[in-house]
């Protein structure tokens, strides 16, 4: 091993994509340099971080995210929101394009964004793009700029500055985005069913429930992967709730067409059953449904078929979470919790931490090309989280880092402790104290 080697992180369980096993990572200037035997002789020089039986995994790679900044900042910040993800044990997140103001529509605001962003990233950053009816021109040179890909509705955004595409619109942004070999990624509900299904101003999470059914999300996945199938399009579903569409996507893939699908951490370890009324916290869209319904989606990421679990983070101010689950915000904060939530649920199915690092990490990195991050093999950013899985905590809003600390786990005990989080070899979080920030802004393929 060269001499150069600044740092060797060793433990009894490192997630490897050939396994978890006990090994030395050595790091070299950022980069991991080689995955060593877990005895190894440290080189000269360097330093051991010997992390005893805590798991490494590779840092977490975070690809639905909204930090809302500029614009909407007292809801969530660049500040708040990258450190509460390496609190979390996620090293890169990808903001999506809205709730900011202005919205990552053009290449104008996407430098208004990351201008805000540079100084305050305690991760690091990439940006989605937005598809807007009148935007089609700006999609090209949003991509040469950049962008890992774009963001559409096809149904009302709940911001008035990111109006939905109908599925005329959404065929012209796709066959623009297909005609440089880009990514569309879809809010996947269809607004007809959702005009038809019984909405009324309610504290009760069922009346919530009922006005957002399964088929508005069944319909528009039918709809996209149609439109994906005729276009040769690439399209990514976002926040999958229904199980339903799983059968869908799968016999979508089997005929070539190129979709992917994720789901989120509340999606995985919250259910319709147990949210109290008025209890908007527990609200966003999609929404949370059924148990059987949550069975069936772990069947989907067991059976390989949902490719990954990401947050969709997305804040507001406690005071937009009315106890009216009509008027109530529709968004849940879990950067700092998705982690943990997700493994809970996960080792009580039987599913171990190589699943969670494929899900969290490896998955996301893929779907927007991050090749340097994602796993923990040579040549790749060493950008670990180290976790005791086995350790548990009760949830307490105070101790989180995002700006506005309503939460849907407060209360909750949790496994899995987030000791702590390193980019490029450098630590960033200890027992959830962020360090001062260094992450970076990324750019596709770059």
């Amino acid at each position: 091993m060269s001499g150069d080697v600044e740092l060797v992180l060793r433990s009894t369980r490192v997630v490897t994509p050939d396994g978890t096993r006990p090994a030395s990572v050595a790091v070299t200037a950022g980069t991991i340099a080689a995955v060593l035997p877990y005895d190894a002789e440290v080189p000269a020089g360097a330093r051991l971080e010997d992390v005893g039986d805590h798991a490494v995994l590779p840092g977490l790679v975070d690809t639905h995210v909204h930090v809302n900044d500029p614009g909407r900042t007292e809801w969530e910040g660049f500040w708040t929101a990258t450190r509460a993800a390496a609190a979390g044990g996620i090293t890169t997140l990808i903001d999506m394009p809205l709730n900011s103001l202005p919205p990552t529509t053009t290449v104008e605001h996407l430098r208004i964004k990351q201008d805000v962003a540079r100084p305050k990233a305690h991760v690091d950053v990439g940006f989605w793009g937005g598809a807007l009816p009148d935007n089609v021109k700006d999609l090209r040179p949003l991509h040469d700029a950049g962008v890992f890909g774009f963001k559409c509705f096809l149904s009302p955004s709940g911001v008035d500055e990111f109006p939905q595409l109908d599925q005329e619109q959404l065929a012209a942004s796709l066959a623009e985005i297909t005609g440089f070999g880009g990514l569309m990624i879809v809010h996947a509900e269809d607004p007809h069913h959702l005009d038809a299904a019984p909405s009324r101003s309610s504290a009760k999470y069922a009346d919530f429930l009922a006005s957002r059914p399964r088929d508005a999300e069944n319909t528009a996945v039918e709809n996209l992967i149609a439109q994906a199938r005729r276009l040769g399009a690439r399209v990514h579903v976002l926040h999958l709730s229904s199980a339903d569409a799983l059968p869908l996507i799968a016999a979508a893939r089997r005929e070539g067409v190129k979709v992917t699908v994720e789901t989120c951490p509340h999606f995985l370890t919250l259910t319709a059953e147990e949210v109290p009324d008025g209890a908007t916290e527990f609200k966003c869209c999609p929404p949370i449904r059924e148990a059987a319904n949550q069975d069936a989606l772990w069947q989907g990421l067991a059976d390989g078929v949902i490719d990954c679990v990401v947050s969709d983070h997305s804040p507001s101010t406690a005071d937009l979470k009315t106890p009216d689950f009509s008027t109530a915000w529709g968004g849940i904060s879990s950067l700092q919790l998705g982690l943990p939530a997700v493994w809970t649920e996960a080792r009580r199915r039987g599913h171990t931490l190589d699943d969670v690092a494929r899900w969290m990490s490896t998955a996301p990195a893929s779907l927007v090309g991050l090749d340097r991050k994602g796993a923990i093999e040579a040549g790749r950013d060493a950008d670990f989280a180290v976790l005791a899985p086995d350790e548990s905590f009760t949830v307490d809003p105070a101790r989180l880092h995002h700006r506005n600390r309503v939460t849907a786990y407060a209360g909750r005990t949790l496994y899995g402790v987030v000791t702590s989080t390193w980019l490029r070899g450098v630590r960033i979080a200890d027992r959830g104290r962020p360090a001062a920030p260094s992450g970076r802004l990324l750019e596709r393929n770059k």
